[in-house]
């Protein structure tokens, strides 16, 4: 690899860092909502957009167990099974809609939620799902850096820096929407294998 290609790498690592909450970070003990919103911000703040933004609000939390996307708070405390959910929750929002997001958690909630006895308990799927989460970065990473060498070799520097933007934004987008059609045939397969056993 060059020493373009080295510090390209570097930069976009650098533009890649996302907030995440490792397993043994979720308190074992149930908190109240706004222990939960600044257990949320704390963690994920690397996130943010903008320093105003909000990574978790009362009314969104309020809004998710309205639409059956979380289980009510017991006594109004959320369990480590809540902040599990939530944390899912707020990967999936900015992509999902909240329909896809319910067929998608419907069936964790049912079998998993509060039941020792299931297959699987959420926190075991959360540590599985966050060690592959790990691995995937990478994947990620080289994705970024491949779409950048494509507009690289294929758009001339005497085009200028909007063209090159634009042509990296549109890649990058091309890859995202690609992804999310595949998400939704997904979810709509999901959908459909629920309402058969209705």
């Amino acid at each position: 690899m060059d020493i373009r290609q080295d510090t390209l790498k570097k930069e976009i690592r650098e533009l890649l860092k996302l907030g995440f909450i490792a397993p043994e970070d979720i308190p074992s003990i149930e908190l109240y909502m706004d222990q939960v919103t600044t257990f949320m911000d704390k963690h994920l703040e690397v996130n943010k957009r903008y320093d105003e933004d909000k990574t978790l609000t009362k009314t969104m939390i309020n809004n998710y167990t309205k639409n059956d996307l979380l289980p009510p708070p017991n006594k109004k405390r959320y369990s480590k099974e809540h902040i599990i959910l939530l944390i899912y929750i707020y990967y999936l929002k900015n992509i999902m809609s909240i329909n896809d997001i319910q067929t998608m958690l419907m069936p964790l909630i049912e079998n998993c939620y509060d039941n020792p006895e299931a297959e699987h308990t959420l926190e075991e799927l959360y540590t599985r799902l966050y060690k592959l989460e790990q691995h995937q970065y990478f994947n990620i990473e080289n994705s970024v850096v491949k779409a950048c060498k494509i507009v690289e070799n294929n758009v001339d520097d005497s085009e200028g820096e909007y063209v090159k933007n634009f042509m990296y934004l549109c890649l990058l987008a091309y890859d995202i929407f690609s992804k999310k059609k595949l998400m939704e045939k997904i979810i709509d397969d999901m959908a459909s294998e629920q309402d058969d056993k209705e």
